[in-house]
């Protein structure tokens, strides 16, 4: 007879000992972690499988990860926010120069959030002993509740038909009207209203029968008060983290640089939580978002658990980066588990594929940022709250930079960070000759260029404690010559070439439009790498024209043994957009009448076939780029008349803005007099 002890391998298996250190280690993390009951079940079961697997097999080690994968994530750790509202307003204000409207929009979303936290529960009680709802009163009054009472169900009712309550706490056996039947009124008046049942007949049917019927709780007398005040609590704070991460989910869009990560950033600091940021940038696979299931092999957990796992706590600030470059393919819509995880009413339950059990996610604040909302879905986009950020104009590009961009980069290059290192004049000339943006990087790339080199001249010239001063014509020296030329400058008159202003990715632009005619068979040739939007705004200007060729002394047969050429220079870039139907008209006005376009006049809008101008959107940016190309004299459709008292007084500044909205007055405005006769017939 041959004896094993307990360790030993069983001869023709392949079975060993499970490590019971590493076993003991696991279950007691696990049981630290705070998972609900649903996860602690899954837990369980998956611990009992781990128990009885060999180590030397796969399942062990996947098993093994998935389990501490479990007790890693923060089911039930979070961090309490501070709601100081001043503080806010100062970590804001001293990290982020100018965006006024964006920071004002940001203190109302945190003063909301201070108020929903603030906020007290209205509880009533009802039941029609005298003693017993008073007691209850009195309990739930020292808790910090607003307390009412009702001595039956008739009274309840006329009372929440009067206002709202957070919670009901009713007796079962009532004359008139008893539990169940006030339970079914009250969701009928409002569905959001708790409800717990308490009944001196306590029995499983009865239980059954109001929790069907939508009772929070069930509770049997004599209350235990302990049990009560923990059921109270647990409702009423989970109605409260509803309620606080109900609000909208902020989109910030705008150009790149403009500052929509940093804000993001802000308003974690000025919560106290932790900021978390992903990008979703050419993302494809939704299962990099929810993860795979773990019977692939090699199955990993999605970005957004990860993310929360490396958090640490349940409730970060989680920035949903570049939402509109979101990419989609036979793997799956991604923006799809975005619909999920931005409601609410669903992220409550957000179940990641790998982990199989639903994480509770409404504690966290979503953040999306876009450089353009229309390429986010549709259903996506219903669910966010657009807030917009511009572009900055010279005198913030100039502020910034000295206050924050040049101590930044002199330090990087281990130059000594001095206020007065770059003069105003340097910096004005680098904003306005190397850089072309809405937003601060290439600012921020050209100063750190300047600083480099300033630090290679201190290395050759063997200088300590070197204190550089740059001023405009070191700019050139250093940087060399002018990277951006501007549009309008030595711009003279011309016959059929009109400024017209443009909204890009990157801010506001100025752009000519040119028009020429030749004899050929009335085609139209549209080149530039206009877009089909734009391609449309062409025919329908050119149609206007023909239309009111009369009007604006054009011969009625300019077209009949013609060609038509519109022309938008730079066609290596694509171009698209519903704003330039007015300039492409005024071109096509100004080639055949052979009235100049004045240079220093730029206008934009759309037109339809009747004359009318449409409103266009990016008014801020095209007003910015205006100023950069110092044009005088912008013309904007009537319709936007509004948005320009919305504008900056500063940004308007030395520029006569005119609203128009009839192209009659636009052509007496934009063209000089005839050079010529004109066309004849």
């Amino acid at each position: 007879m041959v004896f094993f002890r307990k360790e030993d391998t069983i001869p023709g298996t392949s079975q060993t000992p499970v490590d019971e250190n590493d076993f003991s280690t696991l279950k007691q993390a696990l049981d630290r972690a705070g998972l609900p009951p649903g996860a602690a079940k899954i837990a369980a079961v998956e611990l009992e499988r781990l128990k009885k697997t060999d180590p030397s097999q796969p399942e062990y080690a996947i098993s093994h990860g998935y389990l501490t994968f479990l007790a890693d994530l923060p089911w039930a750790k979070s961090t309490d926010d501070n709601l100081d509202l001043k503080r806010a307003q100062a970590v804001l204000d001293t990290e982020h120069f100018g965006l006024g409207p964006v920071k004002e929009r940001v203190l109302e979303f945190l003063a909301v959030q201070n108020l929903r936290n603030q906020r007290k529960f209205d509880l009533l009680v009802v039941d029609d002993e005298k003693i017993a709802r008073t007691n209850l009163a009195y309990l739930l009054a020292k808790e910090g509740y607003r307390v009412e009472t009702a001595a039956n169900g008739l009274e309840a009712l006329e009372l929440l038909n009067k206002r709202r309550f957070d919670l009901v706490l009713t007796d079962l056996k009532m004359d008139k009207m008893d539990g169940n039947q006030l339970l079914e009124a009250a969701k009928q008046v409002n569905p959001d209203t708790q409800v717990i049942m308490v009944t001196g007949f306590a029995t499983v049917g009865s239980a059954v029968e109001a929790l069907r019927k939508g009772a929070a709780h069930y509770l049997p007398k004599p209350v235990d008060i302990a049990e009560l005040r923990a059921v109270v609590r647990q409702l009423l704070d989970r109605k409260k983290q509803l309620q606080i991460n109900r609000g909208p989910v902020l989109c910030f869009t705008g150009p790149p640089g403009t500052g929509k990560t940093s804000i993001g950033r802000g308003i974690a600091d000025a919560l106290g939580r932790r900021f978390v940021r992903i990008s979703l940038a050419g993302l494809r696979d939704e299962a990099e978002l929810r993860g795979h299931r773990r019977t692939y092999v090699g199955a990993m957990p999605g970005r957004i658990m990860n993310e929360i796992r490396r958090a640490g706590v349940n409730n970060p600030v989680l920035m949903l980066d570049e939402i509109d470059k979101i990419g989609q393919d036979f793997q799956g819509d991604a923006s799809a588990v975005l619909l999920e995880l931005l409601d609410p009413e669903q992220n409550a339950h957000f179940v990641d594929h790998y982990l199989d059990a639903p994480f509770d996610l409404s504690a966290a604040i979503f953040i999306a940022t876009a450089n353009v909302i229309d390429r986010i879905p549709g259903p996506l986009r219903d669910r966010l709250e657009r807030i917009d950020f511009p572009g900055y104009t010279e005198p913030d590009k100039l502020a910034i930079a000295k206050r924050f961009l040049v101590p930044r980069q002199l330090t990087a290059a281990g130059l000594s960070p001095q206020a007065d290192a770059f003069q105003d004049a340097a910096l004005l000339k680098i904003i306005r000759e190397h850089t072309r943006e809405a937003g601060l990087r290439g600012l921020e790339r050209e100063i750190a260029a300047v600083c480099r080199k300033l630090a290679k001249l201190c290395v050759l010239d063997d200088e300590t404690g070197c204190r550089p001063q740059v001023d405009d014509a070191m700019i050139a020296t250093l940087l060399g010559p002018s990277k951006y030329l501007h549009e309008k400058r030595g711009l003279k008159a011309r016959v059929g070439v009109v400024p017209g202003l443009v909204w890009t990715e990157s801010g506001g632009e100025l752009m000519f439009v040119e028009a020429g005619i030749m004899a050929g068979s009335q085609q139209i040739i549209l080149t530039g790498s206009m877009g089909q939007v734009l391609q449309e705004s062409a025919q329908t200007a050119l149609s206007y024209v023909r239309g009111q060729a009369a009007a604006f002394g054009i011969p009625a047969d300019f077209f009949a043994r013609s060609d038509i050429h519109i022309h938008l220079p730079a066609g290596a870039i694509a171009k698209d957009g519903p704003s330039a139907g007015l300039t492409i008209a005024v071109a096509l006005i100004s080639l055949l009448t052979q009235r100049p376009a004045r240079p220093d006049v730029a206008m934009t809008g759309e037109l339809t076939l009747s004359g009318r101008i449409m409103p266009i959107a990016g008014l801020r940016e095209k007003i910015m780029a205006a100023q950069r190309e110092q044009i005088r004299t912008v013309i904007v459709p009537q319709a936007n008349a509004a948005d320009l008292q919305r504008l900056e007084t500063e940004l308007i500044e030395g520029l006569e803005v005119f609203p128009a909205d009839d192209v009659a007055a636009v052509v007496a405005l934009a063209l000089a007099e005839p050079t010529g006769e004109g066309l004849r017939s």
